[in-house]
């Protein structure tokens, strides 16, 4: 278990110094003959919301705790705000806020006794104002009314929303979440991709580390994928689902003859339930349609898709195993 309110962030490679919150060189973990994280080069442009995919067990969050200093990297180097880990961690951490594995928090005090703690190790935050200050942290994540209540009582979504609470006390450049909507219910989930965007609009830079797809296309602006340990892609969310072979979904009463019609002039085509996805690596919609209408095959839609985040990283990791 780790504490509600660290610091640090992630990046390297990609844009110039300026550019980026967070840089990472050659990052690497091994514990014995096991490599955790080998070599990684993590770029998080300032003020994007920088999604961290992977399955469990790919390194992602041995790679955050490196980042926010909270494990010690066999090798490798951080930078944060432009500032080297960890000689400058006095000067960094407080302008960051991170949630990772969980947070930790005295069990036999209520939520918001806990986030008075918090508080009131916030160098930026002086007396008087830190109940207030709580108080809104307590709103902000929708336990104003659970406040009172001991911590141990709490359910698994309540602590990620505490944790939550605690991370974003006061305005950070730089938020780390760690699985941020584990253990919440729809509603729950709705609410961190609104904290996140919130964030995103009044420029902090944000890194969630998440194992769901959805939630990863829901909320960021770009994306780092890690597979057994190792970065395998990232960059703007938007280009990387481009760079797949687009696709047309063809809607017809007869899926068949659509499929057997396509393969037979070259063009793949695969039977994808209720409709037909076509190919259009080496053919444009036009033709594919004009080709099913003049075989007599009914064509009731066609839509051209792009390809989702779970074929690219279907494809991503496939390529690394």
């Amino acid at each position: 278990m780790t504490n509600a309110v660290e610091a640090a962030g992630a990046a390297t490679a990609a844009p110039a110094a300026g550019g980026v919150a967070a840089r990472t060189t050659g990052l690497r973990k091994t514990y014995g003959q096991t490599v955790a994280v080998a070599g990684v080069d993590l770029a998080v442009p300032r003020g994007a919301v920088v999604g961290v995919l992977g399955p469990n067990g790919s390194g992602k969050t041995t790679t955050i705790r490196m980042l926010l200093g909270l494990t010690a990297p066999t090798s490798g180097t951080v930078e944060l705000l432009g500032h080297r880990l960890p000689e400058h961690s006095g000067r960094v951490l407080p302008r960051v806020g991170a949630l990772v594995e969980g947070p930790g928090f005295h069990p036999f005090l209520s939520g918001r006794e806990n986030l008075l703690r918090c508080a009131a190790m916030e160098p930026a935050l002086r007396g008087p104002e830190i109940r207030e200050v709580v108080e809104q942290a307590l709103h902000r994540v929708g336990l104003s009314a659970a406040g009172g209540r001991k911590y141990r009582g709490y359910s698994l979504g309540m602590k990620q929303r505490l944790g939550l609470a605690a991370a974003l006390l006061v305005p950070r450049e730089l938020v780390v979440l760690d699985e941020p909507t584990n253990g919440l219910d729809p509603a729950g989930t709705r609410e961190i991709r609104r904290i996140i965007a919130e964030l995103h609009a009044a420029g902090t830079t944000v890194l969630v580390s998440s194992h769901l797809l959805a939630e990863i296309e829901a909320t960021c602006t770009h994306v780092a994928v890690l597979h057994r340990g190792s970065l395998v892609a990232q960059g703007e969310l938007a280009t990387m689902l481009e760079s797949g072979a687009p696709h047309l979904l063809v809607s017809t009463p007869d899926r068949s003859g659509a499929i057997a019609t396509l393969q037979d002039k070259g063009v793949a085509a695969q039977d994808v339930g209720e409709s037909v996805r076509v190919d259009l690596s080496e053919v444009d919609s036009s033709e594919v349609v004009a080709m099913l209408v003049h075989a007599g095959v009914p064509v009731r839609e066609a839509r051209r898709t792009r390809t989702g985040l779970e074929d690219l990283f279907a494809r991503l990791t496939e390529e690394e195993s």
